[in-house]
């Protein structure tokens, strides 16, 4: 399946919110599954030199459109499953006076904590064997947020790994915190088919640069 494909039964509208329609959400989640699969599989197929590459571009995006980090509160992600390494903006971004956190699933379906992040420090194992901050680093509400993505479309809306924790984190924090979406530029499609709790992005960073909404 290309990028273009949209698979079997999809709907035809790319804002389509299904939530009246078993049938046709049953229809998309396939689609959405198989989708996740084939762009992982591309991302994982990457060099370590593409790879590399690919970070350092993304860092620099980064830069220029958090500007100074000085007094901000930032989260950022621990890389699994071939995700961009962005873990030196983070050690840089703490160097440059900013507040950093992780995100930590405390409990399952609900949304996710934020614990404070300084580089070097002891980690524990958290949800998927990921290292997260243990609990007494602290907690913090951050005002940007990044978000690693599989796929993702010109309306701003991001494929996930389909747990649905990062869009009931967002629906959870008041006020919103501005939302970065990070990855490939061959991740696009033409649209992700949002469903009524999927939560737009407020802007996707790829090696191109910013992919505003």
């Amino acid at each position: 399946m290309s990028s273009k494909d949209t698979g079997p039964r999809a709907p035809s509208s790319p804002v389509c919110y299904l939530g009246e329609d078993p049938e046709q959400a049953r229809d998309v989640a396939r689609w959405r599954k198989a989708e996740r699969e084939r762009l992982r599989a591309e991302r994982m197929a990457m060099s370590v030199t593409a790879r590399a590459d690919w970070a350092q571009a993304l860092i620099r995006h980064l830069d220029r459109l958090v500007g100074d980090p000085a007094g901000k509160v930032i989260s950022g992600y621990w890389p699994i499953k071939g995700e961009a390494d962005l873990r030196p903006w983070l050690t840089s971004l703490h160097g440059r006076g900013a507040e950093v956190a992780l995100p930590v699933v405390v409990e399952r379906a609900a949304p996710l904590h934020f614990r404070r992040w300084r580089p070097g420090m002891a980690m524990e194992r958290g949800n998927w064997n990921i290292p997260v901050p243990p609990e007494s680093a602290g907690e913090l509400r951050p005002e940007i947020a990044l978000a690693p993505l599989v796929g993702w479309d010109r309306a701003g809306y991001r494929l996930g790994y389909g747990g649905g924790y990062f869009d009931r984190t967002l629906a959870a924090l008041h006020p919103r915190p501005f939302v970065i979406a990070v990855g490939l530029q061959a991740a696009e499609v033409p649209t992700i088919f949002p469903q009524s709790h999927d939560i737009p992005m407020s802007v996707i960073v790829t090696e191109d640069g910013p992919q505003t909404p």
